[in-house]
C-alpha cells in the first residue's frame, strides 16, 4: 500500500510531490524548509532547522512513524558556516537514535530567505 501525506502547499500539485510517502514499513520525507505559506519562521538557520524538524515530526506522525524510526537525514545548507547552529537543533531530536546523517552545502535553495533544508527517512519496525 502506497500512503501519500500531503503538506497542503499548492506547490505540491504543481511539482507533482508529496510530502511523505509511505510504502510498507518506509516512510520518506520530502526536503522540508521552514517555509508555511508566504511565512519563513526563523531569520536564522537555528530556528528554521528547529522549525523543520517540527514539521518532518508531523509528517512522520501522519505516516504512522515517530523520530525514533528515523534512520537518515540528509541536511542542505546554503552557508556551510551554519553547520554547528543547525547540528544542535538536529542533535536535541536526535541524540539518542543517531540516524545516519548527511549535511553539505548547496548554492541556494528556492527562496533566498531559505537557510536550511531537510530530508529523512524512516523504517517502521515496531
Amino acid at each position: 500500500m502506497r500512503q501519500l501525506i500531503s503538506s497542503g502547499a499548492p506547490w505540491e500539485t504543481i511539482v507533482g510531490y508529496s510530502r511523505a510517502v509511505r510504502v510498507g514499513n518506509v516512510v520518506e520525507v520530502a526536503g522540508t524548509t521552514a517555509q508555511d505559506g508566504a511565512t519563513i519562521t526563523g531569520l536564522d538557520a537555528y530556528t528554521q532547522a528547529k522549525r523543520i524538524l517540527e514539521k518532518i515530526g508531523l509528517a512522520f506522525r501522519e505516516a504512522g512513524a515517530g523520530y525514533q524510526h528515523v534512520v537518515r537525514t540528509r541536511i542542505y545548507l546554503t552557508d556551510i558556516n551554519d553547520w554547528e547552529a543547525v547540528g544542535r537543533a538536529h542533535g536535541e531530536v536526535f541524540s539518542a537514535i543517531r540516524p545516519a546523517s548527511t549535511m553539505l552545502e548547496v548554492k541556494a535553495l528556492i527562496d533566498p530567505r531559505l537557510l536550511v533544508e531537510m530530508e529523512a527517512t524512516a523504517i517502521i519496525l515496531d
